[in-house]
């Protein structure tokens, strides 16, 4: 059993904006602290065999300049990589490019807290329509699987099992909680609200199948 309205509440959502060379681009951030050292959390971020227990299989050069893929999603170029503190991504999906940046901070000897931006040109048909659910919601299970595999230790693969939970009822109630937080920091964030509950609805819709 997970505690699912614990997790939900264990992570930090925010939303912004940031301009880049192609215009003004939103920026969706998601933070979450877990009981590890900095070095054990960057490792689990960065080892490829590692990735694979928690997120999904990644295959590539996962160094600096280097190509990486994620099997079935994303894959990108590493564009700035600092150990054991973080590192930048482009993150190339259906023909379109966003970026990612992971920080990680110590904020004592066995506990380091997690930061990553996703940062993505959407136009606002589509902003309006899912809102930051869309990859928030993705996100936040990924750091769900991330929690799981650093309780059992280094060497759990909880990727298939994470599987057939995410199917299952209590999964489906921690997108649709996900969803709704998201909702939230939208709102948070200054979008209307009336607005970003029906974009959270159609997210969650979307995610759980309803």
């Amino acid at each position: 059993m997970i505690d699912v309205s614990g997790e939900i509440s264990a992570v930090r959502r925010q939303l912004g904006s940031r301009v880049l060379e192609a215009g003004e681009a939103r920026v969706s951030t998601i933070s979450r602290s877990y009981e590890t050292t900095l070095d054990d959390l960057w490792e689990a971020c960065t080892d490829g065999e590692r990735i694979r227990r928690w997120f999904m299989p990644v295959s590539g050069e996962l160094k600096l300049g280097g190509r990486f893929q994620l099997e079935g999603n994303a894959g990108g170029t590493i564009e700035r990589c600092d150990p054991p503190n973080g590192f930048d991504a482009t993150w190339e999906y259906g023909g379109e490019v966003s970026w990612i940046e992971l920080r990680l901070t110590a904020e004592a000897q066995e506990r380091t807290r997690l930061t990553l931006e996703h940062i993505a040109h959407v136009d606002d048909e589509r902003w309006n329509q899912y809102g930051p659910g869309a990859v928030g919601i993705g996100w936040e299970l990924g750091l769900l699987g991330l929690t799981l595999h650093l309780r059992a230790g280094a060497v759990a693969d909880v990727t298939a099992e994470g599987q057939e939970w995410a199917a299952s009822e209590e999964g489906r109630r921690f997108m649709a909680l996900s969803g709704e937080a998201w909702g939230e920091a939208a709102i948070a964030g200054g979008e209307p609200a009336e607005a970003a509950r029906a974009a959270s609805a159609r997210t969650i819709a979307f995610y759980t199948g309803g």
